[in-house]
């Protein structure tokens, strides 16, 4: 009896044993929450992440184990569990470089962002353009003075300024609806490049946590929560270009809590022969907090301001019979002023030791100002066709999400449930026909624009064995309403319409070197409020169904792959035309192509990455050989070499290749491709580090827009439909010098 009972106490004591959970935190050295940081116990192959707080829970522990915690960008630590380590053990991680080595894809939630997180680190931006080109074939190009938004290109779309791609900073939406250039329009331009610490983005149409725009997929940008150190940086170069940038730290010393600012300033003429005038200030604050340990509340203030002239796009007939330069002008009387000012609160909260609450409240108060020329003479054959585009807008907004860890026997399941709103609105929505920016000719349009968004989201991600099944569903509401002011009768317009949108994902990671992945979704954009209601549009929510397979692979330590062929079916590209007043609905259309990426660290200091993407863009509504799709890229490439801690060097290459396309449905006139390089080199010298910097280092001509368009010139009796360009920059070089202290 005596020998039953030992017995007994002891598989008692040894299931107790190895049931035992390890809890813990793990934190950086600004004691900043780390996520999707893995944790695993090398005795009984038991591994989980991090979640938002850094929280985690491994199960089947006990003393002596030894557990293994790391993430790229920081260095690896092995502790060897004692009792006290049973107590709400934090571990602290110290940074470090990225080594594309240490990359274990078995141990990656997300590879190809873990991939993003390396090149930011070692190519680093410092202008709010590069930001987007961060993504893995993602086009930008600027084509009125550098005060407006960039022209997007990304999987056969020439998304103009965010019609097919969702963005958002901090949980805070970019995009902007109804509004009076195009709808989608998003301006980067308030985001000050050295204050980004993650980019999350996805392409496709899979993702349930993201809404409206989300066709060709989705960019959602992160801040800092601190920062290291102060810094002082001045840039100067050709064009009269000069960049003016301060970031400081408010609370050095403060354990829980974090505050810092950063003030930009930018002025350049550009290389045009009439000057742009453009300048840029740039305010942003951020503070937060550690509230009873592991909540956290963060408040985040800015503001921006941008005006400028331009030289707009020129008809390639006047550069070619010597009339202008490529950096003339015809209607040198463009140009505009914007302003953004955002204030976001974001809260997260432990609910559980399993879930967590995340949620912000967000508002924008926006003005924007646009005067533009597309056509010169053709309509207005003695005052011109200028245009102007005006509106003055507020956005308000929240975001919530329940993320929740469960565990099904074998089966590790994550739950997230989501909800929000975003009302924006919109007054004096304005087209008008003008004079020298100064006289008002006839005003288009011209109205006030009330447009509601309400959704909920649940995704779910079971984790069996080697597979990750990511069922999900979406659920969007509008409400549009319009008054119209050039009606001479008052009457608000109204119409509702809501949307469900299922998604399924499959993960399998085959070897820690190797992972397959097959996405499927349903994703939509949104049409213009006025296109809606004033033209009844059968289209208001026009759905993308989008289908991704493909892989990730390891073959050596040092090299990773990626390759995804995908296909994507839009219901209808029905997009307002800001820049004419008119729609242009374009009917059905598919897209299918295939991603490639590659990454390789010939050393720990050099750094090689290079991005390519196949693409056909058809419309299905019109006949073969008439049936291209404007401004289509069918084959873009990007990437570059670069050198980190080559003593106190650092620096890199880069390039980037988009191919000819179509500029019309017929394939009649080509927008010509262009092949463009950069090159800059830093000096570090204890706290100063002096750089220089050279944009298209092999001086080509090359055009950074282009449209087929038709004008007519004032001498001219007939119009001409041809290529109309904006000229990319020539050989640009510019100098700067940073101090930290």
């Amino acid at each position: 009896m005596k020998n039953q009972l030992i017995i007994f106490f002891s598989i008692v004591f040894c299931v107790k044993t190895f049931s035992q959970q390890l809890k813990g935190r793990v934190l950086d050295a600004f004691n900043d929450p780390i996520e999707n940081a893995y944790i695993y116990n090398s005795s009984s192959n038991s591994h989980t992440h991090t979640d938002l707080n850094g929280n985690f829970t491994l199960s089947d522990t006990q003393v002596g184990n030894t557990i293994q915690v790391g993430i790229l960008g920081f260095e690896k630590q092995e502790i060897i569990l004692t009792a006290e380590s049973f107590n709400n053990l934090i571990i602290q991680l110290k940074t470090k470089i990225f080594q594309l080595e240490e990359l274990v894809l078995g141990k990656e939630i997300n590879a190809l962002q873990t991939i993003t997180k390396v090149d930011l680190q070692v190519n680093p931006v410092n202008s709010s353009q590069e930001i987007l080109r961060k993504v893995p074939g993602l086009f930008i190009g600027q084509h009125a003075g550098g005060g407006k938004a960039e022209q997007i290109f990304l999987r056969g779309f020439d998304i103009d300024h965010g019609t097919d791609v969702t963005l958002s900073v901090d949980g805070m939406p970019i995009n902007m609806v109804s509004h009076a250039h195009g709808q989608g329009y998003s301006d980067l331009h308030f985001v000050i490049p050295e204050t980004i610490r993650n980019i999350n983005f996805g392409k496709g149409p899979y993702y349930a946590n993201q809404g409206d725009f989300n066709t060709a997929g989705y960019v959602d940008f992160s801040t800092k929560t601190s920062i290291q150190k102060n810094s002082v940086s001045f840039e100067a170069g050709q064009f009269n270009s000069q960049r003016m940038l301060g970031m400081f730290n408010l609370l050095d010393t403060q354990k829980n809590q974090n505050a810092y600012v950063a003030i930009e300033y930018i002025a350049t003429d550009g290389p045009f022969e009439s000057p742009q005038n453009f300048n840029r200030l740039n305010v942003f604050g951020k503070y937060s907090a550690f509230l009873k340990g592991k909540d956290r509340v963060t408040l985040t203030a800015s503001h921006f301001t941008s005006s400028w002239d331009a030289s707009g796009q020129i008809p390639e007939r006047e550069v070619n019979n010597g009339n202008i330069t490529r950096f003339g002008a015809i209607d040198d009387t463009e140009g505009g002023f914007t302003s953004r000012t955002n204030f976001n609160v974001q809260f997260n909260k432990t609910l559980t030791d399993e879930s967590i609450f995340k949620t912000n409240f967000f508002y924008s108060k926006y003005n924007f100002e646009l005067y533009s020329n597309f056509t010169f003479f053709l309509e207005d054959p003695v005052n011109g066709d200028q245009i102007k585009q005006f509106e003055n807008r507020d956005v308000f907004g929240a975001n919530a999400q329940i993320i929740s860890n469960k565990k099904f026997g074998d089966v590790e399941a994550k739950f997230t449930k989501g909800a929000g709103l975003r009302y924006d609105l919109i007054n004096d929505v304005e087209l008008s026909r003008t004079k020298n920016r100064k006289e008002i000719l006839e005003r288009i349009q011209l109205g006030d624009v009330r447009q509601t968004n309400m959704y909920a989201f649940f995704n779910s991600e079971f984790e069996i064995g080697k597979f990750k099944i990511s069922p999900a569903v979406r659920l969007d509401y509008f409400k549009f309403v319009y008054n119209d002011d050039l009606n001479p009768t008052y009457e608000t317009l109204t119409k509702t319409k809501a949307i469900i949108n299922p998604k399924l994902n499959f993960l399998y990671t085959q070897k820690d070197n190797l992972q397959w992945f097959l996405k499927s979704g349903i994703g939509f954009h949104s049409n213009d409020t006025r296109v809606v209601l004033q033209q009844n549009a059968d289209k208001v929510l026009p759905r993308a169904y989008g289908v991704d397979f493909g892989n990730i692979w390891k073959p050596t330590p040092n090299l990773v792959l990626n390759t995804a062929a995908w296909y994507l079916f839009s219901e209808e590209e029905f997009v307002y035309v800001g820049d004419a007043g008119i729609v242009e609905p374009s009917g059905k259309s598919e897209r299918f192509g295939l991603d490639l990426g590659l990454r390789y660290q010939f050393t720990d200091w050099l750094y090689f990455d290079t991005d390519a993407t196949l693409t056909k863009a058809r419309s299905l509504e019109n006949i073969a050989g008439e049936d291209y799709i404007p401004l289509a890229p069918d084959f873009t490439m990007a990437g570059g070499l670069s050198f980190t801690d080559l003593g106190k060097f650092s620096g890199g290459f880069r390039y980037r290749y988009l191919g000819d396309r179509p500029a019309n449905e017929d394939n009649s006139i080509v927008a010509e491709g262009y092949f463009v390089a950069d090159f800059n080199i830093n000096y570090k010298m204890k706290a100063i580090t002096l750089g220089l910097a050279i944009e298209n280092i092999f001086d080509v001509d090359w055009n950074e827009t282009q449209f087929a368009t038709e004008s007519r010139l004032q001498n001219e009796a007939n119009s001409v439909e041809e290529i109309h360009f904006t000229p990319g920059t020539p050989f640009f070089a510019k100098a700067s010098i940073i101090y930290q202290f």
